[in-house]
């Protein structure tokens, strides 16, 4: 489902998705008519901008909260036209599963924007590259992220991008094996241990980036 008060982008997004495979169940130009025509349409995923109507603010944050507590499986995501790392944080630090936010811009590549919807759904966290970027340049609490060398670092900004370890191996031209004891030592630096209940890849981009903040 696609809530957007554009139009433009409602009509074009649900173009390029159906055209990608993707099966649009709904749309809305409001936070208000989604949230109706949510239990009829009853989708894997929804695609949410962040201002809406009425005041063009944080609409789209507050009903992408909204869904996460009525249906924690769903997939949210959020899109800006603007680079706001502070509402990408406010959504992630809550609950990163199933979530993605991404910038605008990013929707005319339909095949990224598929992935994340596939990313969010399956229950990762896929956050804007440009996003990652810019967090990655700002000054880090050293207690957090102090134990890990530079090259788990980088690893750790590509898992934040939502890159496979397919992907991440070959952006770092290292062999799946080495990719995996880095990923290992990541998360036994983090202390995040086994869990039944927990994503620790989620976890370790979830700390990964609050140590940005």
């Amino acid at each position: 489902m696609i809530a957007d008060d554009s139009m433009l982008i409602r009509d074009g997004l649900a173009r390029l998705l159906s055209e990608a495979g993707c099966e649009v169940v709904g749309t809305a130009d409001n936070t208000a008519t989604l949230m109706r025509e949510l239990d009829s349409a009853a989708p894997d995923a929804v695609i949410v901008d962040i201002k809406m109507p009425p005041t063009y603010t944080d609409e789209g944050l507050v009903a992408a909260r909204t869904l996460r507590s009525l249906d924690p499986g769903m997939g949210v995501l959020v899109l800006s036209q603007y680079l706001e790392a502070h509402y990408a944080m406010r959504l992630i630090s809550e609950a990163p599963e199933h979530l993605g936010y991404l910038l605008k811009e990013r929707v005319s590549d339909i095949a990224l924007l598929v992935d994340a919807l596939r990313r969010v759904v399956e229950g990762e966290c896929v956050i804007d590259p440009t996003i990652v970027t810019t967090l990655m340049r700002r000054p880090r609490r050293p207690d957090v992220l102090s134990g890990l060398t530079a090259r788990e670092l980088q690893v750790l900004a590509l898992m934040a991008e939502g890159r496979s370890n397919v992907a991440i191996s070959g952006t770092l031209s290292m062999s799946p094996k080495t990719l995996e004891a880095h990923v290992r030592q990541i998360l036994q630096k983090l202390n995040l241990h086994q869990s039944p209940d927990d994503h620790r890849r989620v976890l370790a981009v979830l700390k990964y980036l609050q140590a940005a903040r």
